[in-house]
């Protein structure tokens, strides 16, 4: 089962606010030259990586000379904005010193669920990886309200793994892993080593709320691990305090507890597609396109004939023959408008008829099921 981790090529690492800043007595620059190390190792083995961490907020409380996490929200984006500051250079440091760029990426939940932001959250990653930087992100806390209330990286983490359709997720935390009951008040409570992250049962397992340092607890961590395997990626809770957790784990050996997916990444993401999104308008395609859309291939705007409804660019449309028929259903690249533009006219006009390009394709095949 392990090998669902060590075959992964697109990794999502999150780490934890008590890891980053040490329980609170500040950025723990040691541990971030450490990560740094072992993902610059990961990604000359070919993998890309995108880490997402906590400590802002924590950094923040730590830098302003705060006792304890406070319940204001301004108080908390005050945090934030300061503790950023510094998480953000000491990250930069780490891994330039591997030979690595950074890029610093402020996402809230509502980024990610507004179809166009999302397809250029999407873009702006995709673009990261395919130029070999690693990209840090954490949530826009200085301006989010709800996000600091009630959210959790653990769940960013699982939306980041979603939107750039990676293979596994990585949760290092301070325990080792999810254990059949809470160890801190039982001690016969014993790890689980893996286990289907759709069971429902494990909710129960996890215990109570995180430290006054970190927001989550273990409950975040199995509702991200259930959300993460509704795209496809395996996840897997461990230890950020064992030597070399990311490059062991990597390597296939039985570190904390894997919770995997029984669906791959596109697989998940297609049924998606098929299954809940509505429709907003159609696509009319010539019948080169629809054997195109048969064979596997993305939709040209050159084989667009006609664009029926009123849409914006990452909404669902039907891609329907000259008879009517629905040949395969996807997300858009370009709006309506847009794809009157560009309808039956070759790739590479695109830039001129537009002013920009987004994507050659009007609706690429990874975002696209057949019919």
């Amino acid at each position: 089962m392990r090998n669902r981790i060590k075959n992964a090529r697109r990794l999502v690492v999150k780490v934890g606010s008590a890891l980053v800043t040490n329980n609170g007595a500040g950025l723990d620059k040691a541990a971030l030259a450490d990560w740094a190390r072992q993902i610059a190792a990961l990604r000359a083995e070919g993998r890309e990586i995108l880490l997402v961490s906590s400590g802002s907020i924590a950094a923040g409380i730590q830098r302003l000379g705060w006792k304890k996490r406070p319940h204001e929200i301004h108080r908390l984006q005050a945090a934030a904005a300061v503790g950023q500051m510094g998480l953000v250079e000491a990250y930069e440091k780490a891994f330039a010193a591997e030979g690595l760029q950074t890029a610093q990426i402020l996402l809230t939940h509502e980024d990610l669920s507004d179809r166009t932001r999302y397809l250029n959250g999407r873009s702006t990653l995709h673009t990261l990886l395919e130029l070999g930087v690693v990209p840090i992100i954490n949530e826009n806390d200085t301006v989010v309200t709800d996000e600091i209330k009630f959210g959790d990286n653990d769940t960013l983490g699982a939306l980041v793994a979603n939107l750039v359709e990676a293979e596994a997720l990585i949760i290092l935390t301070d325990q080792q892993g999810l254990y059949t009951s809470d160890p801190r008040s039982n001690p016969d409570a014993t790890l689980i080593s893996e286990g289907r992250a759709e069971d429902r049962r494990y909710e129960a397992m996890a215990g109570g709320a995180g430290s006054g340092i970190s927001k989550g607890g273990m409950i975040t961590k199995i509702r991200a691990a259930q959300r993460a395997a509704r795209s496809g990626a395996h996840t897997c809770i461990a230890s950020g305090r064992e030597p070399d957790p990311l490059l062991r784990l990597a390597a296939g050996e039985p570190l904390g507890t894997l919770l995997y997916a029984t669906s791959t990444p596109l697989q998940a993401r297609k049924q998606w597609i098929a299954d809940h999104l509505q429709l907003a308008g159609d696509l009319v395609i010539d019948d080169g396109a629809v054997e195109a859309l048969r064979h596997g291939r993305s939709l040209l705007p050159v084989g667009v004939i006609e664009v029926r409804g009123d849409f914006k660019r990452g909404a669902a449309v039907a891609c329907r023959s000259v008879s009517g028929e629905e040949v395969a259903r996807g997300l858009v690249n370009y709006s309506a408008a847009e794809c009157r533009r560009i309808a039956r006219r070759p790739t590479a006009e695109i830039e001129k008829l537009l002013g920009y390009v987004d994507a050659p394709e009007v609706v690429h095949r990874d975002n696209m099921v057949k019919c």
